[in-house]
């Protein structure tokens, strides 16, 4: 039997892990450091009638996570963005191969040598975007080459819109507000440029969501050195008027991370932002969402490729479609890496998945069986 150890055990991590512990193929521990994060996922798994393990864990130490891992055949990454690229380091240490949905602002990448040295293979930004998003964008590099651009549109929002926010957060509080701060890095006539985020909106019409509002976001991160392609671009996807808002919030100093003296307490803006603003974001049980993304790729020679995914929330299971299309690409590369279809050892980005022969075609079948579906048009 495999055994696979999800690190972290959040809104993405407890889907990971009751996905696989669903397989008979698969034993599965599920680590956290919060007691209650722990208690979510084993009353997930027995509302689903799965068996998993859960594993009280600091998630922060090396030592810990060496001790989890080190008889697993495959560890999955669901960790918050400043741990993991420490976590990942850590299971390259451990001789452990990895799927990572970690949204690290680290350069995973430059572990690759120290991977192949280990002889482990790692999947690293395997969620939805990033993930499916860049295997789409290595996919269509391929079969148009040469490719002229690639654009990139996503968002996960809720699926009933409420004033004043028209917005819900499916995943870590500090990696939304990291979207709205951090320089967004485009490709413009084959050159890395960056651009304000949450600069040039612009309107996106959608079939069944109808009009949304297109921002730059710093999504495309491996891609930028990856493909040869001159024009490449990611926007996040909200509902129109959310720009202006976090905008105003941004200038205001809302989301800054430097102390402020109040009253003679030092405060950090953005802890206090974090801590009134997502009580308001959090989805309630049973609140449904929805994923939307497009993938849009034009070829030199005229040939045009794009993939459209409106995905909802699961009422049967109670898992939102962030978490289900996030989870599932993730799970399915760690069924890859298991089976042994996946052994290239080295530190992966999901386009580099599409190089190989047959591999997207069975992940994307796989996240079909599992209604994420990714609908391809062709001009």
């Amino acid at each position: 039997m495999i055994h696979a150890v999800v690190l972290g055990s959040g809104m993405v991590g407890s889907v990971m892990a009751t996905d696989l512990a669903a397989d008979p193929a698969f034993r599965v521990t599920a680590a956290d450091a919060r007691p209650h994060a722990l208690e979510l996922t084993a009353e997930r798994a027995r509302r689903l009638g799965v068996a998993l393990a859960t594993a009280p864990a600091d998630l922060s130490n090396p030592r810990e996570i060496r001790r989890l891992v080190e008889g697993a055949d495959v560890v999955l990454g669901a960790l918050a963005s400043h741990l993991g690229f420490a976590a990942l380091r850590t299971v390259i240490d451990a001789g452990r191969p990895c799927a990572d949905i970690s949204f690290m602002p680290e350069n995973a990448l430059e572990l690759d040598a120290h991977a192949r040295g280990k002889g482990v293979t790692c999947v690293v930004d395997m969620g939805v975007a990033p993930g499916m998003s860049h295997l789409l964008a290595g996919l269509a590099a391929h079969r148009l080459s040469p490719c002229e651009s690639i654009e990139i549109y996503v968002g996960g929002l809720p699926r009933e819109r409420r004033r004043p926010f028209e917005y819900k957060a499916a995943f870590s509080p500090a990696d939304v507000i990291e979207e709205y701060t951090r320089p967004a890095r485009l490709v413009e006539h084959g050159r890395v440029v960056t651009r304000p985020a949450l600069s040039e909106p612009e309107p996106l019409d959608l079939p069944g969501v109808g009009t949304l509002e297109a921002f730059n976001t710093d999504g495309l991160r491996s891609l930028a050195s990856t493909l040869r392609v001159p024009f490449m671009k990611e926007k996040t996807l909200r509902y129109p008027g959310h720009v202006d808002l976090m905008r105003a919030f941004r200038e205001t100093g809302l989301f800054s991370k430097t102390p402020i003296d109040l009253n003679g307490a030092r405060v950090v803006p953005l802890e206090l932002t974090s801590a009134l603003l997502f009580p308001k974001w959090s989805y309630q049980p049973g609140e449904e969402d929805l994923t939307v993304m497009r993938v849009t790729a034009a070829g030199a020679k005229g040939g045009r490729l794009t993939w459209d995914l409106l995905d909802v929330y699961d009422a049967a299971t109670r898992t939102t479609s962030m978490a289900r299309t996030t989870a599932f690409p993730c799970t399915s590369v760690a069924r890859l890496i298991a089976d042994g279809a996946l052994r290239r050892p080295g530190v992966h980005p999901p386009e580099h998945l599409a190089m190989i022969p047959g591999i997207a075609e069975r992940l994307l079948a796989d996240l079909a069986a599992r209604n994420v579906r990714f609908v391809e048009s062709t001009r």
